[in-house]
């Protein structure tokens, strides 16, 4: 019991420390820090413990994510020409579309235009937006303001309208066309207009 002890308060040296072990005269093992005659070196390993300096070690910096900045609000986006539920009419299927925010389109934002549900074009910084060929029949708009990363930052509501198309020969109908008309109007081309008679009585002279 007593070597036991022994050892214990001899592992708890410092490290630079020597061990010595003998066998004395009763036959007991003896561990000593004073070196004799017949005494061994006992080979101490190199202490694993860490220093209780919290400020010895060196600190473990953690990369913090910057948090994502919100995005920007606009306290009105709306569609003004053509009114909600406006009916166009045009024989090529033509309207331009005129929107605006409130405040103004801020640095790095861009309008884009939805013809039901589909972009018409990239993005842009023009507020103004002109369609042609468009079907007859009802349609939806709206309009969005995309940031530098090309997300959503506001949109509007669909709005209705209706593209009504004219046919030439219904133009004619409505308006007949005049000599003078023929290679002006679309409606009255050059070869529809009519044959003038010539005056019989020209061909004698």
């Amino acid at each position: 019991m007593r070597s036991v002890w022994l050892i214990l308060c001899l592992l708890a040296l410092p490290v630079h420390a020597e061990v010595f072990t003998y066998v004395d005269a009763q036959g007991n093992r003896v561990y000593t820090d004073q070196p004799r005659g017949n005494a061994k070196r006992v080979p101490i390993a190199t202490s694993n413990r860490m220093s209780a300096n919290p400020t010895a070690a060196a600190p473990i910096s953690v990369a913090k994510k910057s948090p994502e900045q919100p995005l920007f609000h606009y306290d009105m986006l709306r569609i003004l020409i053509p009114e909600p539920d406006a009916t166009i009419r045009s024989s090529a299927g033509e309207v331009i579309v005129s929107v605006t925010s409130e405040p103004g389109l801020q640095q790095g934002h861009r309008y884009r235009l939805l013809l039901d549900g589909q972009a018409t074009g990239e993005p842009g910084l023009s507020p103004v937006f002109p369609l042609s060929n468009l079907d007859r029949g009802s349609h939806n708009l709206s309009v969005e303001i995309l940031d530098e990363q090309g997300r959503t930052v506001e949109r509007t509501a669909n709005q209705p309208f209706h593209m009504l198309r004219i046919s030439l020969a219904q133009k004619r109908q409505v308006k007949p066309c005049t000599a003078e008309d023929f290679g002006v109007r679309p409606e009255c081309p050059l070869k529809d207009k009519p044959v003038e008679e010539k005056n019989p009585f020209l061909r004698f002279f």
